[in-house]
């Protein structure tokens, strides 16, 4: 498989969607330091290069088998020559149908990734995936223990 080059920051979130796509779990762990932090949509929290091919091996095989992830806008912030926030907007489909849900609508989601120039190219030292959920400003517990979405804004606080 030919993938993208990773020379500049914005190529990470490029990179790590062709391997996705690919589902190619040791390419796209291999954009990250060998002590690399990750945390997913959930909250879990992966503290090495191997840990995030475990999990993206799993996650690609099981979850997002018939997945694909498209990029929508890349905004890269540079805190110096040799170390940078790249934040990516995405977009997922496919997602592997579960339980009572036969067909799964498309997420989106915001990554993070800070990177830093190793060489002639860069490496991803840590990254955290967020997703969005549309007209929501946070989460609530309910009585279940149930997560969920909230929105506390008034009628009148949205016009």
């Amino acid at each position: 498989m030919s993938y993208s080059s990773t020379d500049s920051p914005e190529r990470i979130p490029q990179v790590f969607i062709e391997a996705w796509n690919n589902r190619d779990p040791e390419k796209l762990a291999s954009l990250f330091d060998e002590d690399a932090e990750f945390i997913n949509v959930t909250g879990l929290w992966w503290h090495n290069r191997d840990a995030i091919q475990k999990a993206h091996a799993y996650g690609l095989r099981t979850i997002f088998s018939n997945s694909t992830l498209r990029l929508l806008r890349t905004k890269v912030k540079y805190l110096s020559e040799t170390v940078a926030v790249v934040q990516a907007r995405m977009k997922l489909t496919g997602q592997t149908p579960v339980g009572d849900v036969s067909s799964p609508g498309q997420r989106r989601n915001i990554f993070t990734f800070v990177v830093h120039k190793a060489g002639e190219t860069w490496s991803c030292a840590s990254a955290q995936n967020t997703d969005i959920v549309p007209n929501m400003e946070t989460h609530v517990r309910d009585e279940k223990g149930q997560l969920r979405p909230a929105d506390y804004r008034k009628p009148e606080d949205t016009a």
